[in-house]
């Protein structure tokens, strides 16, 4: 008799039982296909040692943009407006004043040279230093209560990005890559695109994976002639040679990792390699603005003679994140000190910040509009932070500078998952210290893990014998902030 076939496995409306399907399924190549997909899927979200690393609850941003202004950008002349520090211009500090400074030289309390306004509909005010961030007012979630643990600029900036004040911690763009991997296969996950002037302090330990595995690093494009060296293939060098020889690499190396498993630079250079070459395509097309509109280009301030340079940076990185790269962050200012090129505004505060806003001030603000109008703004993250801000007394008696003050500063975030036009914390009377809503960087940080979906708590790296964490013992997330 022949065998009926089981109708809890078969449909009549089908020509292949089902077993037969499912087994075809797995055994056949969409099922070696499918066990790529997923393998791939599974090992972005593990990161590294778990599956833990998985959101701990629906993200809000998927991709984020750290505009980063070494040098300590003044709260007091551009967005803290403080008119009982107009009032008192020039008067000494009340004797009562506990004040410490980087270099102890205090001089008379120093109304801003620049006028504020209230802008957009939320009524931020913001000085006429920057009116083209004026014009997005209402996009800005302002934290004005920031403090650091540091009034150095390298321990400053370490602090800014790691969390810490000594080297050899991960950045906040390591976490990230670590926790939520890779979008793309052809781009890095976490890219920074250096100051055209130079390097900020610290160099590349800003950008660094600290005892994360090494590829979790960031990636610095250079700021002139190629952004990755190397990626051009020479004429005599063919696409046969070219595989022959990475596929030799990879043998050597994967034989050698494998005997030191506890070496993770070796596996993060055997990555590297395998990115680079799939970048010799991906990378040549990202950074050709040729296809760009006009209107675009004028928005950024591309052929501006000031700030074109930087300009192209805020574009590129737009381009980048369209394109799958997670988490790109851009300098604007360097280390250099003779003639000072960064927001370090020791010897004459309008000087040097009316250049270095010249630099900065459009191109950002272009960033902000040119992400809305292209839809990306409600899931990207946007944060622009500096490492402390300034004194609202002068550097010395009669003169024009500003000081580094860690006690009292502002940054800003905007775009997915915050209340737009919004500002938390506040300075006293005169902008000096932070006394409402206190915001420590861990605050900041653990803000930013929040609204990518990750616990600040629970994202941790064992390391030399305890749990390591962005924001060590410290953080909370700013709920005030949140949409």
């Amino acid at each position: 008799m022949q065998k009926q076939p089981c109708t809890a496995c078969y449909s009549p409306n089908t020509a292949t039982p089902r077993r037969d399907f499912l087994f075809d399924l797995g055994s056949g190549l969409g099922g070696i296909a499918l066990a790529w997909l997923l393998g791939q899927d599974s090992a972005r979200a593990a990161g590294s040692q778990t599956s833990s690393l998985l959101p701990y609850h629906k993200p809000k941003a998927h991709r984020v943009v750290q505009i980063f202004l070494p040098g300590g950008v003044s709260q007091v002349d551009t967005f803290d407006y403080k008119p009982e520090l107009w009032r008192r211009h020039e008067q000494p500090l009340p004797v009562e004043r506990h004040v410490e400074t980087f270099n102890n030289d205090i001089g008379h309390l120093m109304r801003s040279p620049w006028e504020f306004r209230q802008h957009g509909r939320s009524g931020l005010w913001m000085s006429d230093l920057l009116p083209h961030l004026a014009t997005c007012a209402d996009d800005l979630t302002l934290l004005q209560g920031m403090v650091a643990k540091s009034s150095n600029h390298g321990p400053g900036q370490l602090q800014m990005n790691s969390g810490f004040i000594r080297n050899g911690f991960p950045c906040l763009g390591a976490w990230l890559s670590f926790a939520l991997g890779r979008i793309s296969d052809n781009l890095p996950t976490f890219v920074v695109l250096p100051d055209p002037r130079g390097l900020p302090a610290g160099g590349v330990a800003n950008w660094t994976a600290g005892f994360l595995p090494a590829e979790h690093q960031g990636v610095a494009f250079q700021s002139k002639g190629a952004p990755v060296s190397d990626l051009v293939t020479p004429l005599s060098f063919n696409d046969e040679v070219q595989r022959d020889t990475l596929a030799l690499l990879r043998d050597l190396n994967s034989e050698y990792a494998a005997r030191i498993p506890g070496q993770t630079d070796l596996v993060a250079r055997i990555a590297a390699y395998n990115l680079a070459a799939r970048m010799q395509t991906s990378i040549p097309e990202a950074v050709d603005f040729s296809h760009e509109r006009e209107a675009t280009k004028r928005l950024y301030g591309l052929d501006h003679p000031v700030c074109g340079p930087f300009a192209r940076n805020c574009l590129l990185a737009r381009r980048l994140l369209e394109r799958g790269v997670r988490f790109v962050q851009l300098y604007q200012g360097c280390s250099a000190m003779k003639p000072r090129v960064n927001w370090d505004a020791h010897e004459n505060v309008v000087q040097n910040h009316t250049q270095e806003a010249a630099i900065m001030d459009q191109p950002v603000a272009a960033l902000i509009k040119d992400l809305k109008q292209r839809g990306m703004f409600d899931d990207t993250l946007l944060l622009w932070t500096t490492e402390f801000g300034r004194t609202p007394f002068s550097q010395g008696k009669g003169k024009l500078g500003r000081d580094h003050n860690q006690f009292g500063f502002t940054i800003f975030m905007a775009g997915a998952g915050l209340r737009p036009g919004t500002k938390f914390g506040a300075t006293d009377e005169i902008g000096h210290r932070a006394v409402e809503g206190v915001t420590d960087i861990a605050d900041f940080h653990a803000t930013v893990l929040h609204l990518l979906g990750l616990n600040h708590e629970r994202l941790t790296y064992r390391y030399s014998g305890r749990d390591y964490r962005l924001t060590d013992v410290e953080g909370r997330v700013i709920g005030e902030v949140l949409a």
